[in-house]
């Protein structure tokens, strides 16, 4: 193993170190470290914004394909509990149908997730919102008062 290896190796350990530390469970560290649904999707049927009151951002792309959701990926600007989260739901989505995918809640993703710092519980609740997002803009719906922002973010300070 050449020393950049080593080194890399070593760093990956110290990051799952210090989130363990913190309280995520290792499937929730995974979904941090590997980003299975990471990325866009370059010709989606839906793509959606939202941005939490704290700042962290999420892009949600869906593609359809005989009424089910086919793809999902997100683009999430925020901490690792945001990134797991997104991660989890699109797991969670895929191959469901939308009135399916509507009924995923923040327990089914935290369930998922097995733990992740009470803290970090506003990170599901955005990955929730903005995939609800995607799918009423996705169906025509428009957006009702207060549906645009999740629940109020609080930073660990």
């Amino acid at each position: 193993m050449s020393q950049h290896d080593q080194s890399a190796q070593q760093d990956i350990k110290l990051i799952r170190d210090l989130l363990s530390g913190s309280g995520y469970a290792e499937r929730a560290i995974d979904y941090y470290l590997t980003k299975p649904n990471m990325g866009i999707i370059s010709d989606p049927d839906q793509m959606t914004e939202l941005t939490g009151p704290c700042g962290d951002t999420m892009k949600c792309y869906l593609k359809m394909e005989n009424g089910r959701i086919k793809d999902a990926k997100y683009q999430v600007l925020g901490c690792p509990g945001a990134i797991s989260a997104a991660m989890a739901l699109a797991d969670l989505v895929k191959g469901k149908t939308l009135d399916e995918a509507m009924q995923v809640k923040d327990r089914d993703v935290f369930r998922e997730l097995v733990e992740i710092p009470d803290q970090k519980q506003h990170c599901i609740r955005l990955a929730v919102k903005t995939l609800q997002k995607a799918i009423n803009e996705y169906r025509g719906v428009a957006p009702q008062q207060g549906d645009s922002n999740p629940e109020p973010c609080h930073r660990a300070g």
